[in-house]
Order: structure tokens, then C-alpha cells, then sequence
């Protein structure tokens, strides 16, 4: 099948047939990421810019190991190593970066929109590895992997979200993904850390976690972003802690062997205690191995496209 996309910008790009491709191509790779030497000339002579103007380490990371694992060249970009610091403008940023001519550009910025604005002023592929508050296609990505891992399919499959959900690119992704593929998804979280119109998305919310969790098949903790108790939006971590903690014993209220998941990095004690973090339930270690598979897929898959698009 081929590839028809230039870009991956937001989970609603893709269709059901994009997304089953992605993940039979992931799939693949898990079994090059299993032998002792994990490297295949796939995309020996691409380059890949990682333009992170926010810290990562599992996300970056793991594009930077998939791209060597497919031989591509692999080049890193901080902000506090760009020219940024200097009040360079993204657009300058961007126009200097498509000089050097790669084949593609992974992006993490704090604004919303930043992939988008590269995507339509550069040739390159453009992948987004979390812009603002709007997407993380990636991580959406190698959750599904990860759960299918597990079920084989989402579909009729009770998927619990918890935590800062109006602040996180990942629940919005994620709530894209899951109900395209027919999950039913649930949403827990203070009243101040939902979306202002939680009613507009597929889903169903419930403030009280000892309730959501009943019934869920799996669970999919988000980090609390500290930040949000100095603006007001919690009254206290002990407060949030005791009403929105995912502890063994609210686990126990969901379905058998609920599988649990957290993008990192986890905050232990306030959106998840350590015994779940650690527990045999616990899938966030195999989280990041999908993401090595997952983005090892989207870069050959991306990169090796024909008669692609003007846009994504």
C-alpha cells in the first residue's frame, strides 16, 4: 500500500486503512528491534532533523534511535541550542533548516500550530512530536500499538483517560484515535482540568474516579502538569492526589487485568501510585518500546512515499 500523506500533524490526517498500515509496518520492526543487531539500510542516505524546542527524553530519543536503526542521519536541534534563544523567528528558523535540504523534520514546540506552519512552507516531511496543547500524533500512535499488543483490537473496548485532560496534546490525540477505531472512551479529571466543552468530543465523563474506573478496560494515566496548581485550576497536590490517584485499589474496580498506561514522565503519588506504576498491570515500559517500532514505522513509511501530496 502506499504512503499518501507529506506530513503526520494530528491523528485526523489518518484514515483506518493509514492507521492499520502503520501499525502491520510497526509490527515489522519489533522483530528487527528484537535481534542483535538492530539495523537495516532502509533509509541509508535520508536525513532527519529532530527540532525539539521543548524538553524530551523518551519521545526524542526514541526518533533519534529509530532513524539510526533505519540508517537515516539523524541531526538534534534544542531551543537552547538554536538560534531561537536569540529571538530568531520560527519562520527563519524553518527556512534555514530546509536549506540544508533533509528528508524530514520531527518538531516539538510549545505553540500550537508550529508543525503546521513548517508543513506548509517546507518541502520535507514534516512529522509533529507534540505542538501545544493541540496534538501528539506519535504518542496516540504507540498507545494503540501498545494496546493492541494486548487485545488485538480497540474496537468495543472501554478506554479510560485520567488527569489534565484540557492541557494535554495527548488525551486530545488519543480521544481521536480510540473512537475512530470504535473504543468507548471515558474521561476523569477536576471539572477545572476538562475541556471547556467536553460534551463536543466522543466521549463520556465522570468526575468521580472511584466510579470511572468501573467497567474500564484499561486506564491511561496523565502526568499532572505542576504548574496548573499555580494557576488556580487545584486547590492542593494532597487535595488532587486523594480524589484522582490511581491506587491498587481503585485498579481493582476495573475490568480484570485493566492494562495501565502513562506517557511519562509520571509524577509518583499524585496521578499514580508507585505500587500500580510497578505493578504487572503496568504497561508504560512497553509503551516506549512501541515507541521505537511505532516511529521507526512512521519514518520508513513517510520517507519512502512516492507522488506525494503538496500537503499532508
Amino acid at each position: 500500500m502506499s504512503w499518501p500523506h507529506k506530513d503526520l500533524l494530528c491523528v485526523s490526517q489518518l484514515s483506518a486503512g493509514d492507521v492499520e498500515n502503520v501499525m502491520r509496518t510497526a509490527d515489522s520492526f519489533q522483530e528487527i528491534n528484537a535481534r542483535p543487531v538492530k539495523k537495516v539500510p532502509t533509509l541509508r542516505g535520508k536525513s532527519v532533523v529532530l527540532f525539539f524546542a521543548e524538553p524530551s527524553t523518551r519521545t526524542k530519543t526514541s526518533f533519534d534511535i529509530a532513524g539510526k536503526r533505519l540508517s537515516a542521519d539523524t541531526f538534534s536541534l534544542a531551543k537552547s541550542s538554536s538560534s531561537l534563544v536569540k529571538g530568531e523567528s520560527l519562520k527563519d528558523t524553518a527556512l534555514t533548516l530546509a536549506a540544508m535540504n533533509p528528508d524530514a523534520i520531527v518538531i516539538r514546540h510549545p505553540s500550537s500550530g508550529a508543525a503546521d506552519f513548517l508543513a506548509r512552507r517546507l518541502k520535507c516531511s514534516i512529522i509533529n512530536a507534540g505542538d501545544g496543547w493541540h496534538a501528539h500524533p506519535t504518542q496516540a500512535l504507540l498507545d494503540l500499538f501498545t494496546l493492541r499488543r494486548i487485545w488485538g483490537s480497540v474496537a468495543g473496548k472501554t478506554v479510560l483517560i485520567l488527569g489534565d485532560i484540557a492541557h494535554s496534546r495527548v488525551a486530545r490525540s488519543n480521544v481521536l484515535l480510540l473512537g475512530m477505531l470504535g473504543a468507548n472512551v471515558k474521561l476523569c479529571a477536576p471539572k477545572t482540568l476538562l475541556p471547556a466543552r467536553p460534551e463536543s468530543w466522543p466521549v463520556t465523563t465522570c468526575p468521580d474516579l472511584d466510579e470511572a474506573v468501573e467497567g474500564a478496560d484499561a486506564i491511561m494515566c496523565l502526568r499532572l502538569q505542576l504548574e496548573r496548581q499555580q494557576a488556580g485550576l487545584l486547590p492542593n497536590l494532597r487535595e488532587y492526589s486523594r480524589r484522582f490517584c490511581l491506587t491498587a485499589e481503585r485498579l481493582a474496580k476495573a475490568n480484570p487485568h485493566a492494562p495501565v498506561l502513562h506517557p511519562g514522565p509520571i509524577n509518583r503519588g499524585v496521578e499514580i501510585a508507585s505500587e500500580v506504576a510497578d505493578s504487572v498491570e503496568s504497561r508504560i515500559l512497553d509503551q516506549v518500546s512501541a515507541g521505537v517500532h511505532v516511529r521507526m514505522a512512521l519514518l520508513h513509511l513517510y520517507l519512502t512515499r512516492r507522488d506525494a501530496p503538496a500537503a499532508g
